[in-house]
């Protein structure tokens, strides 16, 4: 897993006005805590952090005001819904060798049985337990051949060692779907529309 160090500034301008401001700086206010400290607010540099939270669960390594260091993984992002710009984040402090529950994508290769059959991602990131410093960026599991009706539990797909489940063995990560044929769901649409009319 990549450790990434960014330089971050403690700040004491809160509210919207001063959020507005340090956006303008091409910046993004954020937040550091944990471990029972009391939050640390952080302006932190816009583009690295852009690059930086292209991996997830990124570890960072934080250089504050060029006095202290401390590692944190990201544990919310807030963007703007239009622009996509970063508007704030919320940054967990973590130690070296501790342990921490995070979300890891799961990505799924090979392909289906014949049929036209789908495949649905019941969960999109599986919960898993994994040491600070090395959190998996993701987890791929193989669906070569899989027919419809089949699942994929979250107790058979392969962690790397040290990381265990955060989640129900038996909670279903992916399900293969038989293909139902259009033509009978736009019919169902439209006697649902005809009956709405009716109404």
């Amino acid at each position: 897993m990549s450790e990434v160090k960014i330089a971050a500034e403690s700040r004491t301008e809160f509210g919207k006005g001063a959020a507005r401001r340090i956006r303008r700086a091409d910046k993004v206010p954020g937040v550091l805590y944990g471990h029972g400290a009391d939050p640390l607010h952080l302006t932190l540099p816009g583009h690295e952090l852009l690059l930086a939270l292209r991996t997830p669960n990124v570890l960072i390594s934080l250089d504050i005001d060029g006095k202290t260091n401390e590692l944190a993984i990201p544990k919310a992002v807030q963007r703007d819904p239009l622009k996509g710009f970063l508007e704030h984040v919320d940054l967990l402090l973590v130690k070296r060798g501790e342990k921490v529950t995070v979300e890891i994508p799961v990505h799924a290769e090979g392909e289906l049985a014949a049929g036209g059959n789908l495949l649905e991602h019941v969960l999109n990131a599986l919960p898993v337990e994994a040491e600070a410093t090395h959190i998996p960026e993701s987890v791929t599991v193989s669906v070569e051949g899989l027919e419809a009706g089949a699942s994929v539990h979250a107790k058979d797909i392969k962690l790397p060692s040290g990381v265990t489940l955060a989640v129900d063995e038996d909670a279903v990560v992916l399900q293969v779907l038989a293909a139902q044929a259009e033509e009978t769901a736009e019919g169902e649409e439209s006697e649902a529309g005809e009956e709405a009319a009716e109404a």
